[in-house]
Formats: structure tokens, sequence, C-alpha cells
């Protein structure tokens, strides 16, 4: 396998390496370090991966251990590969003040979705909303617009929530099937790493 390096995430001051099914084929797991910055990478002998299901899958899984681990990570989308470490190293000394400004600006918080369905709402579905809205609002810090691609659906929101509320947001959710029952259904997924809430783009000169 080349020395190509796949780029999962960007966190903080780790050495992290482990071992996890990573994008194409990889077994392991490791950190790229630029001064304070870590990009959790693994060996691909491609700089253009294809994006299959199984390998996005392996990509939020990555992330996923990192931030069981407590871990404050940048995600990047899938398909981020360099020529070689020196390439990547190159590329995070050039986006070195956004990406420690974004890592600040996120510490300590993880991305939860929202996804409430009806099935069998009586009341009015946008006042529904609006309450369910308010009441999730109290325990995040932000949240992205619904994207409501089908009649039934009544909310599809990411949350950011810090992980010393994840409690709170649980608790909020619990309410919510509790009060709806078989109203509404409720798909709540996560933690994920803060897609949904970062604007960082790295990666124009990959060396390929």
């Amino acid at each position: 396998m080349a020395d190509h390096v796949y780029v999962y995430g960007i966190v903080e001051d780790a050495d992290l390496s482990f071992e996890a099914e990573g994008v194409g084929g990889a077994t392991e797991i490791r950190t790229v370090e630029y001064r304070s910055l870590s990009a959790i990478v693994s060996e691909i002998d491609t700089t253009d991966p294809d994006r299959t299901d199984e390998d996005v899958e392996r990509h939020n899984d990555v992330l996923g251990t990192v931030l069981e681990e407590g871990y404050t990570v940048v995600p990047m989308s899938f398909g981020m590969a360099f020529k070689n470490a020196r390439t990547l190293k190159g590329v995070l000394r050039g986006a070195n003040r956004a990406l420690r400004k974004t890592l600040a600006e996120i510490d300590g918080t993880v991305e939860l979705g929202v996804k409430l369905v009806d099935t069998g709402l009586e009341a009015d579905p946008d006042e529904v909303q609006a309450e369910i809205g308010d009441r999730l609002d109290e325990v995040s810090i932000n949240d992205t617009d619904d994207d409501l691609f089908s009649d039934r659906l009544v909310l599809n929101r990411s949350y950011l929530v810090d992980r010393d509320e994840r409690d709170r947001f649980d608790d909020a959710i619990d309410d919510v099937r509790e009060a709806y029952g078989d109203a509404l259904t409720v798909q709540y997924t996560g933690p994920w790493a803060p897609y949904n809430f970062v604007d960082v783009h790295i990666g124009a000169d990959r060396g390929s």
C-alpha cells in the first residue's frame, strides 16, 4: 500500500493509534501532527477513493471512536486524501488558524440528529414543531434549519449539544416520546462529529 494518507478529521493535541476498519481497507488509524493540530488518518492507495456506502460508514465509525474518547473533532468530508504526510502537514499549516478557531468554537460538543414523523397527529403540525423545537433549543447550543423533504416530517434538524448537556437532551427526547406516543415517530441519532456546524475547507493541494 502506498503512503497516501486518508483524513477523517482534526483534533487538538493528540497522539492516537488504534485498530479499526478504515476507508480503503485500512486497519490502523493514527495521527499526523502539525503543531497543536492532529489529523486522524490511515494509509490508502489512492488520493481519490471511491465513495461506497461501506466506506462512508467506516469514515463515520472512525470519527465515532474518537468522539467516544472525549475528543472534540472537526470532521472532514468523505474522500479527503493526500499524497503523503508531508503534503498533509503543508495543508494543515495553511489552514492552521481556521482549524484552531473552529476547534475552539465547537469545544466539548457533539452533533445529534432528530427527525419527527407524523404517524397520527391530531394537533397542528406547525404548533407541534414550534413546541418541540423550543423544548430542544433549551438544551442545545445551535441547530440547523428543518429539511422537511416529506409531508409527514414535522421536524428534521441537527443539534449542536454540549457533552455536559447530553443527558438533559436525552431526557427532552424521552419527554417528546412520552407526550406524543404513537402520534409521532421519533428518530434520534448520534452522537456525530459536528458536520453541520463547521465550515472549514482544506485540501486545495493534495499533491496527487
